[in-house]
């Protein structure tokens, strides 16, 4: 395992969570009943996929927008983690770290909705991390669409495919993440 990289390759920052802070409704492994939102590192920014299950509609073919607050949101504090062991050259999961966990929680969350979200296909969320200091991480957050690129691509020549991925964005969000508190672990 490499300290560069935060995490072994194929696993997720939640999947490190403590156990007494991991029943988290939206990225709580150890919730039965939650969405288990993973987020990766990809290079330099994080990435998370998800897809809606029919129960989480607004209206008939679009997703609500609960669910795309959540993925912004879990992603959000999921990248943060990421992060700081990142910046603080640490292996989430090591099991030689004496160092307590860097566990995050939300401080502030802003979802901007672009665009109607279709059903059935896989929502991508990638992260781009701000700015990390002691206790805060700020993360830059874009919520993708396979369907929505895919009627804006056939337009598109192939020489403008950051546009049409630009386009094809249905949320936009930032989440201020703070370390988790502790008073709020066990």
């Amino acid at each position: 395992m490499s300290s560069n990289s935060a995490v072994s390759p194929g696993e997720a920052f939640q999947d490190h969570y403590p156990d007494d802070v991991a029943a988290c409704f939206g990225c709580g492994r150890l919730n039965p009943d939650g969405h288990h939102i993973r987020t990766t590192w990809d290079g330099d920014q994080t990435v998370t996929r998800f897809t809606p299950a029919p129960e989480q509609t607004a209206v008939p073919g679009y997703v609500y927008g609960g669910l795309i607050a959540s993925l912004v949101d879990c992603s959000g504090t999921g990248s943060a983690a990421g992060a700081a062991y990142r910046a603080a050259g640490r292996t989430m999961g090591d099991p030689n770290d004496t160092e307590p966990p860097l566990r995050f929680v939300t401080g502030r969350l802003e979802v901007d909705y672009l665009a109607p979200t279709p059903m059935g296909v896989e929502l991508v969320v990638r992260g781009q991390i701000e700015e990390i200091t002691a206790r805060k991480v700020v993360v830059a957050l874009t919520v993708t669409a396979a369907d929505a690129a895919a009627d804006k691509e056939a337009d598109k020549e192939a020489d403008k495919e950051a546009d049409a991925a630009a386009e094809a964005a249905v949320a936009r969000g930032r989440v201020v993440a703070v370390l988790l508190p502790p008073t709020m672990g066990a």
